[in-house]
């Protein structure tokens, strides 16, 4: 099958059709159809210019290797955010490693050795903070790390979503009250801690 130019616009399941036979004509109107909107949703994520388009290329890579099985449900741009979101939360994590990695060498510079009690205690509670914000359900964990380690606004967050700013701060709200309660029970939070000083532990973490 060949994708020929008309006046006629091609639908995305149309387009998809012609992708798994490895057109790279259709690849290419997909491109241009969808590469200016999902680029946005990435530059107002990551605030970078270049870290989005390198998200957003990423995203069309991707697709374009999975190809010949690639299934999508509900709509195509549905997708393509979500793979765009996927790709945020993937940096934010490759981000975090390299901190922590850091912190920990300049911490052995400083104590001679990194086999310290100071040294454990830090290394399992951020394992058990991590295992707690993982352990969130999916809609409550990523506005936190928006919030939190993109340092977004609730009303950016709304926009990304497409969801009123009050349902983010409820969001967002609730995932730190599930965070307290489970790291309370794991006593590594004292009960009556201010909100602003367990989210700057979070932050440090």
């Amino acid at each position: 099958m060949t994708f020929v130019s008309s006046s006629k616009p091609v639908n995305d399941q149309e387009l998809i059709a012609l992708l798994r036979e490895g057109n790279a004509a259709a690849y290419t109107e997909l491109f241009d159809r969808y590469q200016p909107i999902l680029y946005v949703y990435a530059r107002k994520s990551t605030g970078d210019r270049d870290t989005a388009a390198d998200i957003v290329q990423d995203v069309f890579i991707s697709l374009w290797d999975k190809r010949e099985s690639f299934r999508y449900e509900a709509s195509l741009l549905t997708y393509l955010y979500s793979a765009v979101r996927y790709q945020f939360f993937n940096l934010l994590d490759k981000q975090k490693v390299r901190a922590d990695y850091a912190a920990s060498l300049q911490q052995d510079a400083a104590e001679g050795s990194p086999m310290t009690d100071n040294y454990m205690r830090e290394k399992e509670m951020s394992r058990l903070i991590e295992q707690a914000v993982d352990a969130l359900p999916a809609n409550l964990r990523e506005v936190f790390l928006l919030s939190q380690r993109a340092n977004m606004t609730a009303a950016e967050i709304a926009e990304l979503y497409g969801v009123s700013e009050k349902t983010i701060k409820n969001r967002l709200s609730l995932a730190i009250k599930q965070l307290r309660l489970k790291l309370n029970l794991m006593g590594i939070v004292p009960i009556g801690m201010s909100i602003d000083l367990f989210l700057e532990i979070l932050k440090k973490k």
